[in-house]
């Protein structure tokens, strides 16, 4: 059944997003999603991913639409002193900053403890994404996903095991980190309204993938190797990409009981009865073999019937499908997670809370659209923000 409430989960909080590319702009999105003012700040040339196209749309591209709904948006020359002024009067007032500058550019705008942000405004979460932290042997450097999948030992693990290290195909630490931004934001909030004071919180994208490593980085710290393995799973079997007379179909195999109906559905029972199949400890030992059989088994299968039948049997698995049909796929509409409106396309919530559930309500600003709005949200009167605007200090 659904409950809703009147009130989305974060109204009355406000998060200042002054970061920049994914990590942070995704974070602040999903606190938006939720009932937050989320307002982006930009400089006046717009987020470096405005460009990270083709296709663009009106001159923006989607990759830019993707991370910033549902936030107001003004534009700041913070290379001005008073910009940054500007800046910081802001932060007097939020709820959330979320930011991803360089150390060195705080240094050089005057700031050179954080502690004064919170001085300032104590009930402020200040969140901070960087490459890999500011202390340590690496503090401050620059790092982008696909560098950091290559340093922390992403790519090693991932492709064929006769192929060379692969990029995932998706900015996997960046959304990972955006999306534990958004956690810890949460929790700073909640633990504020215990205490009633903020604190600072930071993600480095390196931590994040080190986190991402499951259950390689275990494997090896229990002196197990992290190996290629391609499709198949090291530590389960069968877990693999299978051809049928079709369609490849991945079958993710879990269980001794998924595995015994598996075989029972291809025809096959006897190979869950054989001895050196009896536990998923023995199949993957034995996977070389087992792969044979199971092909040969499944030579003369439907894929997509297959894939139904299993799935009612309680066993996992999937046809291969591009990104346009999974898209297109039912499931997909009814979840609500493709969404158009009012010209706006783009994924839908994927944390649905029946109380309170989050929604889409603006499309992403285009560069200074609400500066005007924003700067009347902190009470500044017509007389200064005109000031501002003839000063170039906002657009």
């Amino acid at each position: 059944m659904q409950y809703k409430s009147s009130s989305p989960t974060l109204e009355n909080i406000t998060v200042l997003d002054i970061s920049r590319v994914l990590a942070g702009p995704l974070a602040a999105q999903i606190l938006g999603d939720h009932g937050a003012t989320s307002i982006k700040v930009e400089p006046f040339s717009g987020d470096d991913t405005r460009g990270y196209g083709p296709p663009f749309v009106d001159n923006t591209a989607p990759y830019y639409i993707g991370l910033n709904r549902n936030k107001e948006g003004i534009s700041i020359d913070l290379s001005k002193e008073k910009g940054r002024q500007l800046l910081y009067k802001l932060i007097d007032q939020a709820d959330v900053l979320i930011e991803n500058y360089k150390l060195s550019s705080w240094r050089k705008w005057g700031i050179e403890d954080f502690s004064v942000f919170r001085e300032r405004n104590p009930r402020l979460v200040h969140c901070r994404i960087s490459g890999f932290g500011d202390d340590g042997p690496m503090g401050g450097m620059p790092g982008y996903d696909a560098a950091i999948q290559a340093y922390a030992g992403l790519m090693s693990i991932n492709g064929s095991a006769d192929s060379s290290p692969t990029r995932v195909g998706v900015p996997i630490i960046d959304i990972s980190a955006g999306t534990n931004a958004a956690l810890g934001i949460m929790l700073a909030l909640y633990e504020r309204q215990i205490s009633g004071t903020g604190q600072f919180l930071e993600l480095s994208l390196f931590d994040t993938a080190l986190s991402l490593l499951h259950p390689h980085n275990v494997n090896v710290m229990y002196g197990g190797e992290a190996r290629r393995t391609g499709n198949p799973h090291g530590n389960i079997y069968p877990y693999d990409l299978l051809p049928t007379k079709t369609v490849p179909l991945y079958v993710a195999v879990g269980n001794d009981r998924q595995f015994a109906l598996f075989c029972a559905e291809i025809g096959k029972p006897e190979i869950s009865e054989q001895e050196i199949y009896r536990n998923n400890r023995l199949r993957v030992q034995h996977r070389e073999e087992l792969k044979d059989a199971l092909v040969s088994a499944m030579r003369d299968i439907d894929g997509e019937e297959l894939f139904e039948r299993l799935l009612k049997r309680g066993v996992p698995c999937a046809p291969v499908y591009s990104v346009e049909q999974a898209l297109s796929l039912p499931q997909a509409r009814h979840r609500n997670m493709v969404v158009e409106k009012d010209g706006y396309r783009g994924v839908g919530i994927p944390v649905k809370l029946h109380k309170t559930p989050g929604s889409i309500r603006m499309a992403p600003p285009s560069i200074g659209q609400h500066s005007t709005k924003v700067l009347e949200r902190f009470s500044f009167d017509q007389a200064s923000i005109d000031e501002l605007f003839k000063d170039e200090i906002i657009k």
